[in-house]
């Protein structure tokens, strides 16, 4: 065939792939405005909109929600098991009553009783915690992270597994590929070889999930024999020790729990190695109270294959139920319109509407996109603090003295629609006063920002700010 006839052809494919893509994406782009913007560019220039299209306009992630069923049987039982933990939070007189509520069907499950929820600060107090209920494992060891280095804290975790595993402990660990894209393969193989079950989370498995490049497993659980379990914003590396000459000090926030939640924790761990690997692992599914335990928990898994935008409907609702203080604490700050006009009315109403965000950045585009926000919401009464010591990565909320949650969810549009996360939330009084005076520690240690950090800039920032704001529904 003539030169000129093959580039025809390669030609009138690109554009005919351009037209059902675009096709596609008429009928599942997130937004009115992500349709336009992907029909457009499909159907006048395929040859570069295709691609980015197939690795980044995907909304939903396929396949997971088949893997959920697939362990169902097994736990049945669990549901029934739930009736007699959960906690009454419907009462009238309860403060923000009626958002609770609207959380648990969020969650898919409710506020359970008998919790026990520590706060662990930082890098050191976590992994201590960690690694003892590690090496106190009777039958089995659950980890997950979303990031695993081989390094220092990396290889101390591998030690301690590697004991446990030699002991006849059963070990489970689950790793999103890409944001542990640096781990060797030797790190694996010695896991492996010592009978630990090793998985990718693998969110390219399957024919149809091949360019699911975009979405990321960003969860980070440890749970023992279905007793203790551990969730934050920590993953497995030196820099979350405060190790690293870059970021200097690393604030950050984990969580160790004891009573029902544990094993609703454990659910969200198995319902994603259910996905990532043949067969769902024998565990403790009973509910157990914490022998101290007066805490109502709720866990709130979320993710890209949720019938719903889970985590951005917890953003909206918490925002909304706040009538005195809203404190959101995360690294990155690229919220959707909807959050943003949630945050400005908030504040409208009189609320305390703080923002605690690094001053150090470590996704420069993440950081710029950030001062947009600054420009459009400080004017208007959302008040904006850095933190200054080191690097800030903790992910909390407080809402009045009613409402606290940690956990591994952003306040921007990845954790909101292309990752899984979890949430765990908690309307104690002694918990929401715990998480506030720690807040009030790190506030204490920010400086105030104000929208004159963007307009005082030269043009060249500005106009990066406004590249980065753009490219925000995928940051």
């Amino acid at each position: 065939m003539p030169l000129h006839l093959v580039v025809l052809v390669t030609l009138a494919c690109c554009h005919v792939l351009g037209l059902l893509s675009a096709m596609r994406a008429l009928f599942t782009a997130r937004s009115s405005q992500g349709s336009i913007a992907w029909v457009m560019s499909m159907i006048t220039f395929p040859y570069v909109a295709v691609p980015l299209y197939w690795i980044f306009g995907r909304s939903r992630f396929l396949g997971y929600g088949r893997a959920r069923l697939a362990g169902a049987a097994e736990l049945a039982a669990l549901e029934r098991d739930l009736a007699g933990h959960r906690a009454d939070v419907s009462a009238p007189d309860r403060p923000c009553a009626a958002c609770l509520g609207v959380l648990e069907r969020l969650a898919g499950a409710p506020f359970t009783a008998g919790n026990e929820a520590r706060l662990l600060v930082g890098g050191q107090a976590t992994f201590e915690a960690i690694f003892a209920a590690v090496d106190a494992a009777e039958r089995y060891v659950l980890v997950q992270f979303f990031i695993i280095h081989d390094d220092d804290i990396g290889r101390e975790l591998k030690a301690h597994l590697l004991a446990k595993a030699g002991q006849g402990v059963r070990i489970y660990l689950l790793y999103d590929e890409i944001g542990s894209h640096a781990l060797p393969r030797s790190y694996l193989a010695e896991l492996r070889a010592a009978g630990i079950e090793v998985h990718p989370f693998s969110t390219t498995k399957g024919w149809g999930n091949r360019f699911q490049l975009n979405f990321r497993n960003h969860r980070k659980i440890v749970v023992v024999d279905g007793k203790v379990a551990f969730v934050g914003g920590l993953n497995v590396g030196d820099e979350y020790m405060g190790r690293s000459k870059r970021f200097g000090p690393w604030r950050d926030t984990h969580l160790r729990l004891e009573g029902p939640a544990v094993t609703l924790v454990q659910l969200s761990f198995a319902e994603d190695w259910t996905w990532a690997a043949p067969g769902l692992p024998e565990l403790d599914w009973r509910l157990r109270a914490a022998p101290d335990g007066h805490m109502d928990l709720l866990v709130l898994p979320s993710g890209p294959a949720d019938p719903l935008e889970s985590c951005n409907l917890y953003f909206l609702q918490a925002i909304q139920a706040a009538t005195r203080r809203l404190w959101i604490v995360s690294p990155y700050f690229v919220p959707d319109k909807e959050v943003s006009y949630a945050l400005l009315l908030a504040a409208m109403r009189g609320v305390d509407v703080r923002i605690m965000l690094p001053e150090k950045p470590d996704h420069i585009m993440v950081y710029l996109a950030s001062f947009w926000y600054l420009r459009e919401l400080e004017g208007l009464g959302v008040k904006f603090f850095r933190y200054q010591p080191g690097f800030l990565h903790q992910k909390v909320i407080v809402v009045d003295e009613a409402l606290a949650s940690v956990g591994t969810a952003n306040c921007d549009n990845r954790s909101f629609r292309l990752n899984f996360e979890i949430t765990l939330a908690s309307p104690d009084k002694e918990f929401v006063a715990a998480v506030t005076a720690m807040l009030e520690n790190d506030f204490a240690r920010c400086r105030r920002v104000t929208a004159a950090d963007y307009t005082a800039r030269w043009f060249g920032f500005k106009t990066a700010v406004m590249f980065a704001r753009l490219l925000s529904p995928i940051l």
